[in-house]
């Protein structure tokens, strides 16, 4: 491994020394820049302060605002291939998990850290399905989207181990009055049509003030049908979905020196039916040929998103005093067809329930509430030839609620069987907890000359958590139990570089970063041994990377090669016949990245980024809930990933531009999670068979007016995105033995037309 970074560090810095001394196109050596908009410099505030996308000692991907219209791009699922090593796990819309590096087990605590411009949203523990519910921001409007690799633990904190996603929003502008719609129609391969709209204003109200407002509304077919199987219901197009709400912000500049901005995002992701199909459990292939899934009682996920934000920025001068003050909060309500699985249940232990005709269908009903409350402090220094610093302190309160109820109504109907109420009820659960955190940070960059800089940060963390746990009913009484714990934790990244020239870099970068702790659920008799509390689990990074452009941009390159340590992972085990969080074993993980940019001609842009991922375990896990040893891989983590994007634009006519597009993302064979007694039944883990998507586009612009045709899954291929542990509890949940799979969206022709004035 050694001979292998050593080969490619090499190679990196011979590629930096070309870059750097290469010129443009022109003559006796001298420089010709092109007026191209696409090669326009990328400035990102990864680090908390504005600096060019070359500057930053460590791997970014920027997804830009014109990437955005160009790919059609609405939610996460849309932008994955243009971000090397980030994967969405997903069978419903508004409710996913990202993994950046390869660091997921599975779990309900976070890897991935997501960022509303200065907020921080979702769960920041692990007693708030944070990992499964990451936000999914409707894109509209939004001035890039920065995707921060590696753990980012000094800056940003919690629940960062793999990496950060940042949306960054357009601000209000009070020099140019705005205005800009959309409206968009879709075709669905056997599914029902969808269509969108989109609209932006931007007011200024004085010289020194200006207000900005976007609203979207997009309804998605569904395309995946109940076939009355079992004895299922029959209805096609099951899984249509509705995403809707808006943003405003209002910008007050009174001076030069302070500008003060009010924010509010209210977004509601409404689903009728998971994007699931019922798959053979051996191969994961469709079991009933077509896209079918057997709904008994009809399913929903409705998730609510509601993001406030207040944040002032003071120029003292030799430095920028920043508050940023945030209220989130993130409501799930879901109904999740449990017929066959809680029959089965019944089927087992009826004699105990006294329930021996038992044929009802049931639904589990499940509430998911977070609120979070966020003030962070930080002031930063003013650009410097020789020492640039930043200090903060962040504060962090949140609540949360999980509260499960098993209902079983009369077939057809949705009205609850009476009489298992008066048996006290089926079942069901309810978490309340509480997590407190306050964080000091700092960051200082030493400039050494022109070449030479070092990058150091640190952090201290402290959290509370308080935990309620209550049970009822035939299959959760028990009686209540707290829990609570405590976590200190010390990050750091030290990350030196080394400039060539303005144009190309070389660095280094180690960092740490964790995701807290927490406390358990400890029923009473649990017994001698059972866990109370389980311990953060941290990972180190260890990474080098090259960053190199030509003087006119037709060239870029980013490369990186790195190794994590991730230590103490948080998995869930089997304690006493009772499911418990605890700290197992470790794993190691080796990547290598590499973007290249191509602009040979005024207009054409291709981008080609690939990753390669060896993630494994280091230790065994527990034999009855996961069973996975070492050298097991990582869950849904490919060894190879591919995503290449290009683009040609030209001019046909005064002010008429026309283009052509296309994208393409190919995925190697992935595992699905760790699953003890899918295991004993297959003699592997689920197997993600390979798959890749082809995405074109073409369009013609008139500069107020612009038309796009598009067709997404140009081939039609039907990728898995997840795949459900059906069999964690040793019954399955759908007829025939079936295992549910997550798929992606089958082949699309949409049409959509933008005007702005």
């Amino acid at each position: 491994m050694v001979s292998l970074r050593n080969t490619l560090l090499m190679s990196s810095a011979a590629t930096v020394l070309a870059l750097g001394g290469m010129p443009a196109h022109g003559q006796s050596g001298a420089p010709t820049v092109r007026l191209d908009e696409a090669a326009k410099e990328i400035v990102v505030t990864a680090q908390k302060r504005e600096q060019t996308l070359i500057d930053v000692p460590q791997s970014i991907s920027v997804v830009s605002e014109e990437t955005i219209e160009k790919q059609n791009i609405t939610n996460i699922g849309d932008y994955l291939g243009n971000v090397p090593s980030l994967q969405l796990v997903q069978s419903t819309p508004g409710q996913g998990r990202l993994v950046l590096r390869g660091v997921n087990t599975g779990g309900v605590a976070s890897t991935v850290a997501v960022y509303m411009d200065e907020t921080p949203f979702g769960s920041s523990s692990g007693l708030a399905n944070g990992a499964e519910l990451a936000g999914d921001f409707d894109t509209f409007d939004i001035a890039r989207i920065e995707v921060l690799r590696g753990p980012q633990g000094t800056l940003y904190g919690a629940s960062s181990l793999g990496g950060l996603v940042k949306y960054v929003t357009n601000e209000p502008d009070a020099g140019v009055f705005e205005a800009r719609g959309r409206i968009s129609g879709e075709l669905t391969r056997h599914g029902d049509p969808s269509y969108q709209g989109n609209l932006m204003v931007n007011v200024p109200l004085s010289p020194t003030l200006a207000f900005r407002a976007s609203g979207s509304y997009r309804m998605q077919g569904g395309f995946i049908d109940s076939i009355g199987t079992g004895g299922s219901d029959v209805e096609s197009n099951i899984n249509d979905y509705r995403s809707y709400g808006g943003r405003a912000s209002l910008q007050w500049m009174p001076t030069d020196a302070l500008t003060v901005r009010a924010t509010a995002l209210i977004q509601n992701i409404d689903v009728d039916g998971p994007t699931t199909i019922e798959a053979d459990g051996a191969t994961l292939k469709p079991l009933y040929g077509g896209l079918t899934y057997s709904q008994f009682v009809p399913s929903y996920s409705d998730v609510d998103y509601r993001v406030y934000n207040l944040q002032a920025d003071y120029d003292l001068g030799f430095a920028t005093l920043t508050s940023s003050t945030s209220r989130s909060t993130q409501h799930q309500r879901r109904r999740d067809d449990q017929t066959v699985y809680i029959n089965n249940v019944i089927g087992v232990y009826a004699p105990a329930f006294g329930l021996p005709d038992y044929g009802n269908e049931t639904y589990l009903r499940q509430l998911t509430n977070n609120r979070k409350w966020t003030q962070e402090v930080r002031l930063a220094s003013a650009p410097n030839d020789k020492i640039e610093w930043l200090i903060g302190g962040y504060y962090t309160h949140e609540k949360a609620l999980i509260d499960q109820v098993f209902v079983p109504v009369a077939p057809g109907t949705l009205t609850p069987q009476t009489y298992i109420e008066d048996l006290g009820g089926l079942g069901g659960a309810a978490t309340i907890s509480k997590y407190e955190e306050y964080a000091g940070f700092g960051n200082m960059t030493l400039h050494f000359g022109e070449h030479l800089d070092l990058d150091l940060g640190g952090r201290y963390s402290h959290n509370n958590q308080t935990s309620l746990n209550t049970g009822f009913g035939l299959l959760g009484a028990t009686t209540p139990y707290a829990g609570t714990s405590s976590d200190n934790v010390f990050t750091y990244s030290v990350a030196p570089k080394y400039r060539f020239s303005e144009h190309a870099s070389l660095y280094a970068r180690v960092a740490k970063g964790y995701r807290p702790g927490g406390p358990n659920v400890v029923p009473p008799g649990a017994g001698e041994g059972f866990p109370a509390t389980f311990d953060p689990d941290t990972v180190t990074s260890y990474e080098i990377g090259v960053k190199a452009e030509t003087l006119d941009r037709s060239f870029g390159i980013e490369a990186a090669i790195y190794h994590i340590d991730w230590s103490d992972i948080q998995l869930l085990a089997v304690v006493n016949n009772f499911g418990v969080n605890i700290n197992g074993t470790s794993a190691d993980i080796d990547g290598a990245e590499l973007t290249v940019t191509l602009r040979p001609v005024r207009g054409f842009t291709t981008t080609v980024n690939g990753a390669y991922t060896r993630a494994m375990l280091a230790g065994d896990t527990d034999p009855i809930t996961l069973g996975a040893v070492k050298g097991d891989v990582l869950p849904y983590t490919p060894k190879f990933s591919i995503g290449v994007n290009s683009d040609y634009e030209w001019s046909i006519g005064e002010a008429v531009t026309a283009s052509i597009g296309g994208s393409i993302r190919s995925l190697s064979k992935q595992s699905g999670n760790y699953d003890a007694t899918y295991l004993a039944l297959y003699g592997h883990f689920p197997r993600v068979p390979a798959y890749a998507v082809v995405d074109l586009r073409a369009g013609i612009d008139f500069g107020r007016f612009s038309l796009q045709a598009y067709v997404k899954n140009l081939g039609d291929v039907r990728g898995v995105t997840s795949v459900l542990s059906q069999y964690s509890s040793g019954l399955p949940y759908y007829p025939n033995a079936a295992i549910g799979t997550g798929i992606n969206r089958p082949r699309t022709f949409g049409l959509s037309l933008t005007a702005g004035i």
